[in-house]
């Protein structure tokens, strides 16, 4: 196979991958429409949204929107709004992330500002349950605005609400460093009587449509891990055709964002139930602890764990099983997570993110070498044998079974396989995919420079430099092509494909990008090594004879 078909299959495996992408996007047109009319016309409001204690059953109630005073706990990396009507997080902002380049503005990632509701919401229902679709808790705090000082550790803020005659304090506990955040009830009976009650923790988030491009489109919406599925996404328009119910042992409940995730993380040694509901413009996804029964005259502590932050692989697998798979490559994680695995290390070792990728290009082309200079010595040999094929042709006419088998059997006097070419471009699509999906994941290279006008590596170029040079660098290699087509149609296919791929990489994460680059530049260098290896060698004329 030669070079200018294996870059034609090249760009059909793209096309068709990007292709893919795209209708996975617009899957459903008609729920994504229905979704953006339902967001439009919303109207934000906190409400109740408090599921039942029934295992099988979720019901809520919208009532008018209320609050109590809003309180601030700001750790390092994290500062929470909390609501003490319910103690919900109604705004988290990641102090280490900026909203956008170089704007020293915090991202924010719960928020509940008019145009978008998305908020983590906890609490106690059943018998003795302290939020109702009714109401819900009021709790009291001692202060407004609680932050970690220098050389805590950590920090801990109670709500305190006292109910017949039963003291409710939830604890929100913020550590250096961490987006794992404890939220505790300790829960003391000071009756004659059992109390009842059952624990839950939901994520609430306006109904909206992915977004992104056709080149980086990425996925808002829930998710979840159970002991049956280790992840699985749950997007909001099958929360709208059905509602999720599932019991499990441990488990999570998520909703997604590119590069950032909320989560909570119920005590992971009970069985818990996971659910979602949708009303109102707004999908729910959470979980329902069990039924926990605190005798009179003592006191209980129930656990959980709400994580709202970046998508950092070590850190969320330590925080739960499976938390780190929300990190989603696709079908190429196989490849994907070694690779960055490796690009991680060596940015270590030279602290850019792109000389980074510049070495991890290397090192692939270097591990897929054996192929390439199979594929190019191939690929030479096929070119020196055309004047006898063709020679073939013009003696055997019509005759195509002869004809083939008389090319067979010239490929095995002359040691040639045909399909030489296509192993290693076959090999190299699924690692630009995987690299593809690690760049579109990986927190790390959110707003990571690499030098001039490239600030921001997983995004695309701003002055679209690389994506021309990577185009220029395709119609070279084009060009060191060692067997020309003779077909029209084709040659006019493979002269516009680098103009082709130029376009379809203006809107690539430019790391990527320079990936692509690096690899057609290493290709140019071997390719042109082997050619000179094998004219010295004196194939051609070995061949010829």
């Amino acid at each position: 196979m030669n070079s200018n078909r294996s870059l034609l299959l090249m760009g059909l495996l793209l096309v068709s991958f990007l292709i893919f992408t795209q209708w996975q996007q617009d899957f459903d047109p008609e729920i994504q429409a229905q979704r953006q009319a339902q967001a439009q016309q919303q109207v934000v409001t906190q409400g109740t949204d408090v599921p039942t204690s029934s295992s099988s059953a979720i019901s809520g109630i919208n009532q008018q929107a209320t609050s109590g005073k809003t309180i601030t706990v700001e750790s390092d990396v994290l500062r929470l709004t909390i609501d003490t009507l319910g103690g919900d997080v109604v705004d988290s902002d990641l102090l280490k992330f900026d909203a956008e380049l170089n704007s020293n503005i915090p991202f924010e990632l719960l928020k509940n500002n008019g145009q978008i509701q998305y908020i983590a919401q906890s609490g106690l229902v059943g018998k003795n349950g302290i939020d109702t679709p009714a109401g819900r808790a009021e709790y009291s705090v001692s202060g407004d605005s609680f932050k970690l000082a220098d050389g805590q550790d950590e920090i801990s803020v109670p709500l305190v609400l006292e109910k017949d005659g039963v003291t409710y304090t939830k604890i929100f506990t913020l550590k250096r460093g961490s987006y794992d955040i404890a939220v505790n009830y300790d829960i003391n009976n000071a009756t004659t009587e059992t109390v009842e009650v059952q624990p839950y923790g939901q994520l609430k988030h306006t109904l909206i449509e992915n977004s992104g491009n056709f080149a980086m489109p990425t996925y808002t919406g829930g998710a979840y891990s159970s002991s049956e599925v280790n992840y699985k996404k749950y997007g909001f328009d099958e929360m709208e055709k059905s509602n999720l119910s599932v019991d499990t042992k441990a488990g999570w409940v998520a909703i997604l964002q590119h590069y950032f995730v909320s989560a909570w993380i119920p005590n992971q040694d009970q069985d818990n139930s996971l659910y979602t509901r949708t009303a109102n413009g707004a999908g729910t996804i959470g979980y329902r602890g069990p039924l926990m029964q605190i005798a009179p005259n003592s006191e209980a502590t129930i656990t959980s764990h709400l994580w709202t932050g970046p998508k950092d692989q070590a850190a969320m697998a330590e925080a739960a099983n499976n938390f780190d798979l929300t990190v989603d490559y696709g079908w190429a994680w196989f490849i994907a997570k070694p690779l960055f695995w490796l690009l991680t290390n060596i940015q270590k070792l030279v602290v850019n993110w792109g000389l980074a990728i510049i070495c991890v290009t290397i090192v692939v082309k270097s591990i897929l070498y054996p192929l390439t200079k199979a594929q190019y010595t191939s690929m030479a040999k096929m070119r020196m044998l055309q004047p006898r094929i063709q020679e073939m042709r013009e003696r055997f006419g019509d005759d195509r079974q002869r004809m083939s088998q008389e090319m067979m059997k010239l490929y095995k006097e002359e040691k040639v396989n045909p399909m030489g070419g296509c192993l290693p471009i076959l090999l190299q699509m699924p690692i630009f995919i995987a690299l593809y999906w690690t760049f579109m994941e990986a927190v790390e290279l959110r707003h990571a420079p690499f030098f001039g006008w490239i600030q921001d590596l997983s995004a695309q170029d701003p002055y679209y430099i690389l994506p021309v040079l990577m185009g220029a660098s395709m119609f070279l290699l084009q060009k060191m092509s060692p067997t020309p087509v003779a077909d029209p149609t084709q040659q006019k296919v493979m002269t516009f494909m680098p103009v082709v791929f130029t376009v379809f990489f203006l809107w690539f994460p430019s790391g990527l990008v320079l990936y692509w680059l690096t690899s057609n530049l290493i290709t140019i260098t071997q390719q042109w090594l082997i050619y000179r290896g094998l004219e010295k060698k004196g194939l051609h004329s070995r061949v010829k004879k």
